[in-house]
This record gives C-alpha cells, sequence and structure tokens, in this order.
C-alpha cells in the first residue's frame, strides 16, 4: 500500500466515531405561573441561539427538544408574555430531559415589544413601549391595577345590590332565572393577572351558577326539579339563608336534535392577540369534533364588513369545517351589527324544523362600525328569537366572550339575555372544552323556556328579606303570569340556585329595610293556617315547554330550619360570600377572606373546579391584603 494512502487511513482512524460529535437530542419542560401561582397560557418559551421556540398551553406547560453538541453545559432560555417582566435564565445541562419551572413578575411599569409564540409559528405583537399603567379607579371605586393598556375601554353595566324588603309592603319576590357563567370566568382573567375586578364585573348569580350542586333529579312530570334548603347566614347567625335550586336532566349528545350551528367570529384588529382569536379557533375546534353527521356548521365573519366563510355544510365533512376555521386571520374595524344579522340570515336559510337553530357570536363585543349601538341590537335579536320555535325564524344565540383591555361585558350580556341563548367568558382552553365538550347539552339545548321564579314571604315568620344577586334579572310581580313576558332559558343537565337572606320575625337586626307607609285599606294577612304552619315562604315557577307557548306552573313551600348546612350548601354560601367581598357589598357582615376558605374548603371534596375556587379564594385574599396595603 502507498505510503500516503497509509497515512490517510491512519488519520482516518484516529477521528472519534461520528456518533461522539454529531449533536444529541434533549428535552426541557415545565411550566410558566404567574407570581399568585396562576398558570399562564400564550407565554413564549424561546432560545435564540438555537432558534427554537414554544408557547404554553391552557394548563402553563411547554416542551422544548434542542439538538445540542454533546459538550455543551448549559443554554440560555427566555421567557416573555403578554404584561409580565421577560424571564432570561441559564439552564445547566444534565441528563437528556431536565424541568425548568418559571414564574413571572406582572410588569405595570412598561408594556415593550412582546414576543407571543404559537404552537407551530412564531409572531410578533407590538405593545406600549414607555406608557405607565400604574393604578387605575373602576367606576365602583376599588383601585384595581391595569397591567396592559392604560387606554383600558373595558365596560361594565352598573349594579346596585338588591336591599332589604318588608315583607309586610312586598310579600313577592319575582325574577327571571339566568344560567349565565360569564361573570366566574371574567373574574378569574382578572385575578390571574394579579388585580381585583371592578365591582360591576362580579354578579353573585353567575358566580353561583358556575357550579354544579346536589339537587335532585326532575321526575316524569316537569322537566325541572326544586329542591331548597335553610340554615344560619354564616356572615349574620341571626339571620337565614334559603337556597332554591333547580335542576334539569342532561341529555346524552347522541340523543340531541339535530344542530343548525352559525358560528359567528369578530375576526377585526382588536382580536389578534393568544386570548382572543387564536383560542376562539381553538375552541371552535373542540366543538366542532364533538358534532355529529346530522349537523350543521356555516361560518360567518366580521371586520370591516361582513362575510361568508363557509356555507352550512355537514359535521360529516368535519375536516372541510376545520379548515375554514384555521384559515381565519384578523384584521380591521368591527362591523358587528352587520355580521349579526348576516348570521341570523345564514341560520333562517338553513332553519331544521324540530332542530337546534342557533347563532354562536364569538367577539370581544367592541362593535364599531355600522349598527353598533346596544339597543339597536337588542331590539333586533329579539325580533330573531321567534316564539315557540316559530315566529320570524327561532334563532337563539350563544355568546361567547373573548379578551381584554376592550371587553364590552355589558353589550355581550344583554345580547345573550334577549337573545334566548346563554353567555360565557372564555378566558382559556380548559373553559372552552367545559362548554363544548363536558356541558355540549346544557350550552346547546333548552329543555325549558320563560322560566321565571316567584317567592311569597309568610309575614308571620318573616319581617325582610334580601335575594343575593339577579339585579337585572328581576321582574315585575304580574310579570309572573304574563306569558308574553320574556325570561330566561335552562338547557339540559343545567342548574341554578338562588339565595335569599331572611330576617325572621322577633330578631332585631341592624340591617336597613325598605318599607312603605302603613296602607289604610289593605293588610297583609298573618292568620289562617298557611301563616299558622311555620312555613317561611312559598316557591312558585313557571317555564314553557321549548314548542309552546303557554307556561305551566310548579310549586314548592318551604319550612324553617336551624340545621347546619350540609357541605354542599356551604360551598354554596362560600361562592356568595366571595363575591360579596369582590363587591365590598355592604351586606358582607363580618365576613373575611379566610371565612370564605373555610367554607370552600369545607365543601369542595374531590371536584376539581371546587378545588380551583378555593386556590382563586387564596390568591384573591393576597391580592386583597395588597390593596390594602397601599391603600393605608
Amino acid at each position: 500500500m502507498p505510503a500516503l494512502l497509509l497515512a490517510f487511513v491512519f488519520s482516518f482512524a484516529t477521528i472519534p466515531p461520528l456518533e461522539s460529535w454529531v449533536a444529541s437530542e434533549i428535552v426541557i419542560r415545565g411550566t410558566v405561573t404567574s407570581e399568585f401561582g396562576a398558570p399562564i397560557q400564550g407565554a413564549n418559551v424561546f432560545s435564540t441561539e438555537h432558534a427554537t421556540s414554544v408557547g404554553t398551553g391552557a394548563d402553563g406547560a411547554y416542551l422544548m427538544k434542542f439538538r445540542v453538541p454533546d459538550d455543551t453545559k448549559s443554554l440560555v432560555l427566555r421567557v416573555r408574555s403578554v404584561g409580565f417582566t421577560p424571564q432570561v435564565r441559564i439552564v445547566a445541562i444534565v441528563g437528556d430531559t431536565i424541568t425548568e419551572h418559571f414564574t413571572m413578575r406582572q410588569d405595570v411599569n412598561r408594556l415593550e415589544e412582546i414576543a407571543v409564540a404559537g404552537v407551530a409559528e412564531l409572531s410578533t405583537v407590538r405593545g406600549l413601549s414607555g406608557k405607565t399603567p400604574g393604578t387605575r379607579i373602576a367606576a365602583s371605586g376599588m383601585p384595581f391595577r391595569v397591567a396592559r393598556d392604560p387606554h383600558n375601554t373595558e365596560e361594565y353595566a352598573r349594579i346596585e345590590d338588591n336591599r332589604f324588603l318588608s315583607v309586610a309592603s312586598a310579600p313577592l319576590s319575582t325574577f327571571s332565572v339566568d344560567v349565565d357563567r360569564a361573570s366566574y370566568t371574567n373574574v378569574r382573567r382578572f385575578i390571574n393577572s394579579g388585580t381585583l375586578p371592578p365591582k360591576d364585573a362580579v354578579r353573585i348569580e353567575e358566580l353561583l351558577n358556575y357550579f354544579a350542586y346536589e339537587y335532585a333529579a326532575p321526575g316524569e312530570r316537569h322537566p325541572i326539579s326544586i329542591t331548597t334548603d335553610v340554615t344560619p347566614a354564616p356572615w349574620k347567625p341571626e339571620h337565614r339563608i334559603v337556597r332554591i335550586g333547580l335542576q334539569t336532566k342532561p341529555i346524552p349528545t347522541a340523543k340531541l336534535p339535530p344542530n343548525n350551528l352559525v358560528f359567528l367570529i369578530d375576526v377585526s384588529g382588536s382580536m389578534m392577540p393568544p386570548n382572543k382569536l387564536p383560542l376562539v379557533k381553538q375552541a371552535f375546534r373542540l366543538l366542532v369534533n364533538e358534532l355529529r353527521e346530522e349537523d350543521r356548521v356555516a361560518i360567518v365573519v366580521y371586520a370591516g364588513r361582513a362575510g361568508l366563510v363557509l356555507p352550512s355544510t355537514s359535521a360529516a365533512e368535519k375536516q372541510v369545517i376545520l379548515d375554514a376555521i384555521e384559515r381565519l386571520e384578523s384584521g380591521g374595524s368591527t362591523a358587528g351589527g352587520a355580521g349579526i344579522r348576516l348570521a341570523y340570515a345564514v341560520a333562517r336559510d338553513n332553519r331544521i324544523a324540530r332542530g337546534n337553530n342557533r347563532v354562536i357570536l364569538a367577539t370581544d363585543g367592541d362593535f364599531n362600525v355600522g349598527v353598533s349601538s346596544t339597543s339597536e341590537l337588542v331590539r333586533y335579536v329579539e325580533e330573531q328569537r321567534g316564539e315557540g320555535g316559530g315566529g320570524r325564524g327561532g334563532i337563539a344565540l350563544t355568546v361567547l366572550g373573548f379578551g381584554m383591555g376592550n371587553y364590552k361585558d355589558g353589550r355581550l350580556e344583554q345580547l345573550a339575555d334577549k337573545g334566548n341563548g346563554n353567555y360565557a367568558y372564555i378566558d382559556d382552553l380548559l373553559e372552552a372544552k367545559k362548554m363544548f365538550v363536558q356541558e355540549m347539552g346544557a350550552t346547546l339545548l333548552t329543555v325549558a323556556k320563560d322560566v321565571k321564579l316567584q317567592v311569597e314571604f309568610n309575614p308571620a315568620v318573616v319581617q325582610a328579606y334580601r335575594l343575593i344577586g339577579y339585579e337585572n334579572r328581576l321582574l315585575a310581580n304580574e310579570d309572573f303570569t304574563d306569558d308574553r313576558k320574556d325570561a330566561g332559558d335552562i338547557g339540559a343537565g343545567h342548574s341554578v340556585t338562588a339565595l335569599y337572606e331572611i330576617v325572621p320575625v322577633g330578631v332585631k337586626s341592624d340591617v336597613v329595610v325598605g318599607t312603605t307607609e302603613p296602607l289604610r285599606y289593605q293588610r297583609p294577612p298573618r292568620e289562617g293556617p298557611a301563616a299558622r304552619s311555620g312555613e317561611l315562604l312559598f316557591v312558585n315557577v313557571r317555564y314553557k315547554a321549548p314548542a309552546d307557548s303557554t307556561s305551566r306552573l310548579m310549586q314548592h313551600a318551604v319550612a324553617d330550619s336551624r340545621r347546619a348546612p350540609t357541605a354542599d350548601l356551604r360551598f354554596a354560601l362560600a361562592v356568595a360570600g366571595y363575591g360579596m367581598l369582590l363587591r365590598d357589598s355592604e351586606f358582607k357582615g363580618s365576613l373575611t377572606y379566610d371565612d370564605v376558605l373555610t367554607l370552600a374548603r369545607d365543601g369542595a371534596g374531590d371536584d376539581r373546579l371546587r378545588q380551583d375556587f378555593v386556590s382563586l379564594v387564596e390568591r384573591t385574599s393576597r391580592i386583597a391584603s395588597g390593596v390594602a396595603t397601599r391603600e393605608r
């Protein structure tokens, strides 16, 4: 062998094996949470030196894979998220799987250019560099920090707490049932971002109705059951709390009537952030995957103008629908009124007799082009809901709220209320899954419409009462028997909870009770068998079957009780008390967040949603303590 060839062979043999210098794969996983322990969805975890980036999921978790030379000892990870101080960390390479958790502090001093990563791509959202949001004052007077935008334009309808009324002058209490839950998840969004919510963002009935309770199942005669219990009020033990619970039967997805759905999606420029249109698309994908061949979906979008993206299509063609959702992009102004009109027209054109015909609106509510006033939009959806599934279309409206900074809660709540639908705020993908997968029947199928509740109090036993929550659902007493009067609807598997705080006769209370001058010609009866029975109150419920225009009546008497509350009732009291503290209600008595936590922990059990509530109260308590310290 020639000498030159021998030298070449020798030198090649001394080169290290290929696998010793080819980069090896390592995995880095972990979570990104706020300083209050809440998971941060959509945070960007990236390494510029390796050109690798991922976004966190709804649980705040991330997973990254790198190929690095074997002699690499460390790498630099960076984490950014809207409204939080960016973090940079040197991560030691030890083994092929590394766990690295990040805790981010809210940045209220500046918003810089923020990299936001999606699952498959990296985009950039430019913030308001150099602006200082600081501390702002809500309409309620409660201080709260605005972390994202110094020009926050969120809107909430004013709520005045229901007051105590005298049974002598107001023996009847009447309201429309409400199964909306948007307030709870919206409050959770504020708390997870480290701020207390505005007072008017807190609707106690929506906090209560976010959770399921241990109510009896309906019988064969009515689609609704009535469950009641009585216990001393934890914030004022000399008072009583009466809980009234309504429950409907769940219906399996396979037994639901066919759906004619129109997805009405806001794709205006304000919907660009990851917790708006990107989350909307993820939510609707979950729903589409649950639909059956007999169901149909159309997609209408609106920005500067409205347009039909997908004509009504059978859910047998799921991929066609999913592809249409995936192609949606945001940009332009917001012609919400035009979008609503087009969506209803599409729903009418494809109406299914005896089916579920529904528009599902996903938006931040910031309409600014064309018909955009709340009153005009409300009148329009009232016309479209029809009667008994007929009329001018019989189309129901479900409203899904997304995002922050320009959110129009009051407008969206009214639209859902007048559109015979439900209203939810989607703050993360888990909430979307809860609504569209776990509770699909309750979301899409109405089993009882125009549900009204009227309570008559026994003046021989009760001197005063107060309805906790439902302030914007109150009805005139004569509306109860008027079948022309619209009221709330209940879906399959829904539960509804109402709490009354009552002052028994003979109790000296410091609450201010609304009264009238003594009547000359009328006197409330205090005698007779019913008055002497010891009953506290009498519950009347009216509802209509979905296809009927005449209501049916249910009745239920409630006797007094001094029994300690069950674990289930203690949890409901915790949720109501939490709402009163957030609203800084004058009726909260001696209640504290520690009291709420004690009640909530007793009633949480193994239920994940209830355990999450306990964590939410813990975070709220820490935030409230910080606010109190700053005020001092």
